[in-house]
């Protein structure tokens, strides 16, 4: 236990934490436990009493109850189902708020492979199996696998997210406490599972500028994840339709992130990451109203980090700005 709880945090403690979930994890956590040793000591005590009580030999009265028990049940009943009531109440509170993503936060990429964690930042620096984030600052992770299900888990963080081939999901934290936190992958991934670990740094607000400047011209820095994403959209020929200014091949990508689409069905979806990384991936599941299938499957052409960058590329496209003519 000992050894497990030192994991926790990079150091000892009772169920320590380093993140604002932290804290209400371990009271949902507490709470069940102290409800169920309470369960297991009243359910202990009647046992022993009654074998005791009515033991082979013992003077006890063993005629037939007569009295009605439907209060106790009713009552045993009530108790319990409020009791599960209340801790499926304090859970899903807690589990909403884990989903619900804050505006204005850091925002990093992270694709799990086979057997390391590809860490990406918004301007272009490059890390693997170690994460850098500031404290009190909260953090949007976009995860994605390349491989086989990897599970992206930092316990002093209370955070915990499965990334399956082909899905990009998000998970968010917000730090509380500077140190060296570890990350595990908790879904067997293959052989050097056990291996595919990696640290997540939580610095100052100066101590992370300086991390900043001093890795500016570490990997990956001086060129974006967009502008990687850029050259990629450029190498597939995908400016050829999509930057058509007439747009009678295929829809302009400018503002199209976050926003509804229509599809040839009638549907309109939202044009999420994931929406984004199927579009490029998988084109015929995704036909856009007033256009023909004209784009090529690119399943097996483009790897899943290319399809981040490239998805990065279409996130900084914005709405070009109005005209001033009248």
């Amino acid at each position: 236990m000992s050894v497990s709880l030192g994991l926790l945090s990079g150091g000892t403690g009772w169920l320590p934490d380093a993140s604002t979930f932290a804290p209400r994890v371990n009271s949902v956590f507490e709470g069940l436990l102290v409800a169920s040793v309470g369960m297991l000591v009243l359910l202990g005590s009647l046992t022993a009493a009654i074998l005791i009580r009515y033991r082979r030999g013992s003077s006890a009265n063993r005629a037939t109850v007569r009295t009605a028990t439907w209060k106790i049940e009713a009552a045993w009943t009530a108790g319990t189902t409020a009791v599960f009531l209340f801790f499926f109440w304090r859970g899903a509170a807690i589990y909403l708020d884990m989903r619900r993503i804050p505006m204005g936060g850091d925002e990093i990429d992270v694709i799990g492979r086979q057997w390391m964690w590809d860490v990406r930042y918004d301007d272009g620096r490059r890390e693997f199996n170690e994460l850098h984030v500031r404290v009190n600052q909260p953090v949007r992770l976009v995860l994605s696998s390349e491989d086989v299900i990897h599970s992206f888990f930092v316990p002093a963080f209370r955070l915990k997210q499965d990334l399956v081939p082909g899905k990009i999901v998000s998970a968010w934290f917000n730090p509380t406490k500077a140190g060296v936190y570890t990350l595990f992958c908790a879904q067997y991934c293959g052989t050097a599972h056990a291996e595919m670990t990696g640290r997540v740094v939580v610095l100052e607000p100066d101590q992370y500028s300086a991390w900043k400047a001093g890795n500016a011209t570490g990997e990956g820095a001086g060129l974006t994840s967009a502008g990687r994403g850029r050259a990629l959209y450029v190498k597939y020929g995908c400016a050829v339709c999509h930057d058509d200014p007439s747009g009678s091949r295929a829809p302009a990508l400018a503002g199209t992130y976050g926003n509804l689409v229509r599809l040839i069905d009638g549907r309109f979806v939202r044009a999420d990451e994931q929406f984004l990384h199927d579009a490029i991936l998988l084109a015929p599941k995704y036909v856009v109203a007033g256009y023909v299938l004209r784009m090529p499957t690119y399943d097996g052409l483009v790897t899943e980090t290319n399809v981040v960058d490239l998805v990065s590329y279409v996130k900084s496209l914005r709405n070009p700005p109005p005209s001033s003519t009248p």
